[in-house]
């Protein structure tokens, strides 16, 4: 199996307001995942942090293989998802994909 980390920092110029709307979304759009894509197993985005964090948001998958997560990287739910709800606003990400 693998796990597939993420984080991501939501651009500043967004309010307080915006940046929890912008989570919402994220949220649901990157959950609605879990048996649209092959050999992804879990997913989950935490959205609420300790002040003493300096990412906004978490994304934890587990998927079945690596060439599970190399399928998610282009299916074109997963890529809707972070081209609508994602990347349009953020401004940092780091990954890490490794086996378990």
């Amino acid at each position: 199996m693998v796990k597939h980390m993420i984080l991501w920092k939501i651009d500043e110029k967004f309010s307080l307001e915006e940046k929890s709307e912008i989570m919402a979304n994220a949220k649901r759009a990157l959950e609605a995942l879990k048996g649209k894509v092959p050999g992804l197993l879990e997913i989950k985005l935490q959205t609420t942090k300790l002040p003493s964090s300096n990412a906004d948001m978490m994304l934890d998958s587990t998927l079945e293989s690596e060439d599970a997560l190399k399928g998610y990287q282009v299916h074109p739910d997963h890529v809707a998802a972070a081209n609508d709800f994602v990347r349009p606003y953020t401004t940092t990400r780091l990954c890490l994909d490794f086996e378990i």
